[in-house]
Parts: structure tokens; sequence; C-alpha cells
């Protein structure tokens, strides 16, 4: 049961309602939250903007609508580093001016993502996009959070393996 705080409203209907804007609200320095869920996202090195830029990136290089944003965040959350903010900083910037040469002010403000996903083919041959594209193959899919949205137990052998367990039980085959 959830407590009443004095103005009459629930913390879960407050955030609710805090958040009810749309996607992802860039708040205050190094800071970023979500609008339907009870996540958020500093940052230190690279600007929330650049973070944004990267976590909408991700989604349309890797788009899967059942995998909740905080899987993404955490994916790209390793680009916040002084190692990488050279290299964010160029390839958002190369991004964004591709997204203005077809006339967008730039790459988050896009509304479609077949338009996105145009922009990101116009820059796929950048260090920056490879350097993105190849992170979020261990980044997005190596959380084991994320294996069961895609019915993926782990591995097997510690459980006697795959023939004595399910080998033979796809329904979709």
């Amino acid at each position: 049961m959830e407590r009443l705080n004095k103005t009459g409203l629930t913390r879960r209907a407050l955030l609710g309602r805090a958040v009810a804007a749309g996607a992802l609200t860039i708040t205050g320095v190094g800071f970023i939250a979500a609008p339907n869920a009870a996540w958020a996202l500093e940052v230190s090195v690279i600007t929330p903007a650049q973070m944004a830029t990267l976590l909408q990136m991700a989604r349309d290089i890797y788009p899967h609508d059942q995998v909740p944003d905080q899987y993404y965040a955490v994916a790209v959350k390793g680009y916040d580093a002084e190692d990488k903010k050279d290299l964010v900083a160029t390839g958002i910037a190369e991004l964004d001016a591709a997204a203005k040469a077809l006339g967008h002010a730039d790459y988050l403000s896009i509304g479609w993502e077949e338009d996105r996903v145009k922009v990101l083919q116009s820059i796929e041959t950048t260090p920056f996009f490879q350097t993105v594209r190849a992170g979020l193959v261990t980044g997005l899919y190596n959380q084991k959070e994320v294996w069961p949205i895609f019915g993926y137990e782990g591995e097997s052998f510690s459980k006697g393996g795959y023939i004595d367990r399910g080998f033979n039980d796809i329904n979709w085959l």
C-alpha cells in the first residue's frame, strides 16, 4: 500500500505525472529521466543531450519494441568516459550534420524511425557508428536481464544441456 504525501499524491502518481511528457526528459546538468519507468541516468563526461542521442541511436540500430529504454541506457553508459568524449562529440556532430542535410534540426528531432535510419545509413562507415554498433552487440545482448525478453534461458551446460531440457519444445517452427 502506497502512502499519501502531504499533497494527497502517491509517490508513483507524482512520478507518473511529472514525466508524462513523452520521450526521455533531459533535466538539469547530467541527468536523463525516463517518462514511463522508474529509472534515470546520470552523465558526468558527455552532455545529457549526447547521451539522449546515443540512446535513440541504439534503439534505431537494434530496434526491439519490447526492450525498455533502461537496457539501452546500460548498453551506452560506457560512452560517458574521458577516453570516449571526443569520439562521441565528433560522431554526434556528424550525425546531426547528416540530419540537417536532410532538412531536420538534428538527429533527435527526427520523428520517424525510417528517417532516422536513413541518417544512420549515411554515416554507417564512420568509426563512430561502427564503434557504437559493435559495442551494442555485447552491451545490450549480454545483459542477463534482457535474455528472458527474447526467450533465451541462458547457457545450458550447467543444467544438463539442451537435448533433455527443451531442445524439442519449439512451438513456433
